[in-house]
């Protein structure tokens, strides 16, 4: 019964924060206003951001490529490629069960067990996890005056100090904790933390090692050179700092794991960014977070779509 109530609340709870957060954003900007700026965009930006992001997701189909060959499955490109847009369109309907369905794909298309087709997206999400945290060091690096500045403007700097050591006096305790305790939380920790170790790793024991990590990075690239071009869209975005781009990047890829695909929460993290740290408006921030949004969620719905309906048709050609 708890587990049923539990994968309900997984379902329900993002949905709901889901429609919240879409409600809460329109309430803040008129609909006349919002296709207003709509209006004025201009769409050679957001069709060069679409592509981009387009690029992003073909890089993706193929890189799973690599991963598959030492399992000794060579998989089709068109299938590959189909299944990663399936994916993203399914992810908006339920959380996470876009990834399910793409191994079920490989599994029903080209043979490949499920259990060893979703490890490599587990695999693969790990990649994408370690690329995302040296986005952040990056960011944190180049704009490290901007960040200590704001910090300490906003905070004293005693207590920053005071605070940052007190949180490394609890990352020594709590490592040292998992290290020891029996408990079934800390064995799930040290496997969690050992399964991403162990699938990075993996990587450099790969055969084409060199082509999934100039992948990983062209995919990652990609998404920045997206968010980037796609404020060019809008006069009132045009000339905000390179320290927006890559924070409010950066905001707007963790806010997708909120809701299903980012709805209502990518734009309010682009505005919360913009506007909390770098006093841009907030008509236009919020403006252009539904810009980027909507127009790589129409990519995802158009392709995906597709996808779905083509699979069957593109291997039944095949087989005949």
């Amino acid at each position: 019964m708890k587990k049923s109530t539990l994968k309900i609340l997984k379902i329900t709870l993002p949905l709901l924060l889901g429609v919240f957060l879409v409600w809460y954003s329109l309430s803040q900007i008129s609909i006349v206003e919002l296709v207003a700026y709509f209006k004025k965009a201009d769409y050679t930006y957001i069709f060069l951001g679409m592509f981009f992001g387009l690029l992003s997701h073909l890089s993706r189909a193929y890189r799973w490529q690599f991963q598959l060959e030492p399992l000794g499955y060579k998989i089709k490109l068109g299938n590959s490629i189909m299944a990663v847009f399936a994916t993203y369109l399914i992810n908006y309907t339920i959380p996470r069960a876009g990834e399910v369905a793409r191994a079920s794909i490989l599994t029903n298309y080209e043979g490949v067990p499920f259990e060893k087709g979703f490890g490599t997206i587990v695999a693969e999400r790990i990649a994408d996890m370690i690329v995302m945290l040296g986005i952040i060091a990056v960011t944190l690096f180049l704009q490290f005056d901007f960040i200590y500045g704001f910090l300490v403007e906003k905070f004293d700097p005693t207590k920053i100090g005071v605070a940052l050591a007190g949180l490394m006096l609890l990352v020594v305790f709590f490592l040292r904790f998992i290290k020891k305790s029996p408990s079934k939380i800390a064995i799930k920790i040290k496997a969690f933390v050992g399964g991403l170790v162990e699938g990075a790793l993996s990587i450099f024991k790969m055969k084409k090692k060199w082509p999934f990590i100039f992948h990983t990075l062209f995919i990652w690239s990609m998404y920045v050179l997206m968010f980037y071009i796609t404020t060019f869209s809008l006069q009132e975005m045009s000339d905000i700092p390179f320290a927006a781009i890559l924070i409010g990047f950066i905001a707007a890829s963790f806010s997708i794991a909120a809701t299903n695909g980012g709805i209502g929460s990518y734009p309010e993290a682009i505005v919360l960014v913009f506007t909390s740290l770098f006093f841009i408006p907030e008509d236009p921030s919020r403006a252009f977070g539904w810009i980027i949004w909507s127009s790589q969620t129409l990519l995802i719905i158009v392709f995906g779509g597709l996808s779905l309906i083509y699979l069957p048709i593109f291997n039944r050609k095949k087989a005949s």
